[in-house]
């Protein structure tokens, strides 16, 4: 049985659907006056004010006696009245999100942006697919069938020469260069002064990167990642087979912040080679599963030294780039990433952004992981009713399709799948690779026309002054609510969740906490991301593969990582010990050198992440489902519970 908390949840609405005067934002709550301050003040004073009024003085130590989800969001609303500033993003989330609230799913196990809404791919699909620009003599074509929810595009994989695509392009549908301008744009990306190419996934960006960077002259690869990535192990495996010189940042114990002295070390380290680069130094501004924020000097420090910067910016939050400040600090090279729709398969592509004046420096490589964007693959029905007459195929043409791309046989994939497995974990906001499936390019024409809309207000493609525009409606609304209102929502949600995380506490063992967290805790610039372990009474870790598939059960989507690079003082030698875990299928092969070894040691931890579109009831959902762990025989319930469904016993 659910505890009391989690059943008042389904009872209570918190995401503006309805017309609660206090739950409910249709409008905005009356705001709590307070006395004005300055900026800095703000900041010395949040982490203390939020300790000391959330749950003053309390402890729960049984899942029974967590507050209620309205109790909970009226203290909530008490320490941040300006939470209620932010009341579009509930009607946002209630108007064009509401698979959310019909599947009753919290969704916290990645970072990303969506580029589409749900209400968008529902219009989308309930249409009928007529072109209005198709002559009156053409035959109509078909609707697509109702119950199929697929993306508007999907991608086709190439090899080429990255450093060829970036110099002289190719051939770029309507399509990709409409979601190229639109990406740009979002990013405050100058096409004056970057080229971009699409590619599979993150993982795929820095692989092909780290294929066509000169390693040969500009020998070493420094990194600045407290967790193990799949992207980053694939650009640290290119690099060392051309023989680079791989460094990282470490950090230091318990609060995994930046070893300053030794990251500064490596970065003014003396190159023998003068007239070149020192090398690549890969910088992710802040940690996308501990929340730890890294400080901007540190790219300013390594490009007076003689580096090329890499930003890796898909752990960033939306309209994060307004306040970076990419126009002062130019970097060299900028991946991102986007998925298609918020609460759905996170499938998407990566993008890989080069300074115009460094792509004559990237080295020949035929590499793969570049993909094209093709129209999304619904149904084969189109293809009958496909009349192929030049009429056709010149509308066709004008949707983005070239006649030789007509005629070819390039092989199509489908949607791709959900996020990427690597050693059993989960990466965050990663997508995978799915395998190719051959198709003719006359069946992809023919799908082209789902892309139009009848509708001005459905429309996901529109041609204005003879300019194919895409609509992105995910990106439109982060536009519309702005970098301030984003991020207070995600500060206000983030801190509630780490203080009612530390006040619950194992009964009848001295208040032994259940959660232990790794990073930053309260903090007013921590990102909007947390990496902890759950330990029973006693003392004993409870693993995080369990931990997530039980939040599954929980219609709860959590993930989980492996922190690594930790440095421990002398004060915390003997914890040392105790702490770190050797990691458990990990990268194939023996470990052949110190820095494999070291890498090897850490810490598998959980991890959650709040999304643009996150509110107080995903948080409390988490809260209330963490805290079962405070009833001894939770695990071993959920054993049996398993057993009993004729499921797979879960192993711990």
């Amino acid at each position: 049985m659910q505890p009391r908390c989690l059943k008042e949840v389904s009872q209570a609405c918190l995401s503006g659907c309805c017309p609660s005067p206090i739950l409910g934002f249709s409008e905005p709550l009356n705001k709590i006056s307070k006395p004005r301050s300055t900026s800095a003040t703000c900041r010395q004073n949040f982490a203390k004010t939020t300790t000391s009024s959330i749950f003053p003085n309390t402890h729960f130590t049984n899942p029974e006696s967590l507050p209620s989800l309205q109790e909970s969001f009226n203290g909530f609303i008490k320490v941040y009245p300006q939470y209620s500033d932010t009341y579009q993003v509930d009607q946002t989330r209630a108007q064009e999100y509401n698979h959310l609230a019909i599947s009753n799913h919290t969704c916290l196990d990645y970072i990303g942006i969506g580029l589409f809404s749900y209400a968008q791919l529902q219009k989308h699909d309930s249409e009928k697919q007529i072109p209005p620009s198709a002559s009156a003599s053409s035959p109509p074509l078909p609707s697509p069938p109702q119950n199929m929810h697929l993306p508007f595009f999907s991608v086709s994989y190439k090899t080429g020469n990255l450093k060829t695509q970036l110099l002289h392009g190719g051939q770029e549908s309507a399509l990709e260069s409409a979601m190229k301008k639109r990406i740009m744009r979002f990013l405050s990306v100058s096409e004056n002064d970057y080229s971009m190419v699409f590619t599979a996934n993150r993982t795929s960006a820095f692989k092909l990167l780290a294929e066509s960077y000169p390693f040969k002259t500009s020998r070493k690869l420094l990194t600045v990642y407290d967790y193990e990535s799949e992207a980053v192990e694939a650009m640290i495996n290119s690099s060392e087979k051309k023989g680079a010189q791989v460094m990282s940042a470490e950090f230091s114990w318990p609060r995994l912040r930046i070893q300053s002295a030794k990251l500064r070390k490596m970065v003014e380290m003396k190159s023998k080679r003068k007239k070149t680069k020192r090398g690549l130094f890969v910088f992710p501004l802040h940690s996308r599963m501990t929340g730890a924020r890294y400080p901007y000097s540190w790219m300013n420090i390594a490009n007076e030294n003689g580096w090329h910067i890499l930003i890796d910016a898909c752990a960033l939050g939306p309209k994060d780039m307004d306040s970076f400040g990419l126009s002062l600090i130019r970097p060299d090279f900028l991946i991102c990433s986007f998925y298609k729709i918020f609460g759905e398969n996170p499938s998407g592509f990566g993008c890989l952004f080069v300074k115009k004046s460094t792509v004559p420096l990237l080295e020949d490589s035929v590499s793969a992981g570049m993909v094209s964007l093709v129209p999304a693959k619904k149904t084969f029905r189109l293809l009958d009713e496909f009349s192929g007459t030049d009429s056709d195929f010149e509308h066709l043409s004008k949707l983005g399709l070239q006649e030789d791309e007509l005629d070819s046989s390039n092989s199509f994939s489908g949607p791709i799948s959900s996020q990427t497995m690597h050693s059993g974990r989960v990466e965050q906001g990663e997508t995978s690779e799915s395998q190719t499936t051959g198709t003719t390019a006359k069946q992809e024409a023919s799908k082209t026309s789902e892309i139009v809309e009848s509708g001005k207000s459905a429309e996901v493609m529109r041609q204005e002054n003879g300019i194919l525009e895409i609509e992105c409606r995910g990106l439109d609304q982060v536009d519309s609510l702005g970098l301030t209102r984003i991020s207070n929502r995600a500060r206000c949600l983030i801190n509630w969740m780490v203080n009612a995380l530390l006040k619950l506490k194992h009964p009848n063992t001295e208040e032994i906490p259940l959660v232990r967290i790794y990073g930053p805790r309260v903090k007013f610039d921590r990102g909007p991301a947390l990496a902890f372990n759950l330990f029973d009474w006693k003392g004993e870790k409870v693993e995080a593969p369990l931990v997530q598939k039980l939040a599954d059960r929980s219609n709860i989507s959590l993930s989980y990582g492996f922190l690594h690079h930790i440095s421990f003082s002398d004060e915390y030698e003997e914890e040392k010990a105790t702490v770190l875990e050797k990691r458990v299928n990990g990268a194939k092969g023996t470990v052949t050198n110190k820095r494999k070894e070291k890498a090897g040691l850490g810490i598998t931890v959980v991890t959650v992440a709040l999304g643009v579109l996150a509110n107080f009831e995903d948080t409390y959902r988490f809260w209330a489902f963490i805290a079962q762990f405070l009833d001894a025989d939770f695990v071993e319930k959920a054993k049996w519970r398993y057993t009993a469904l004729n499921q797979k016993t879960v192993e711990v």
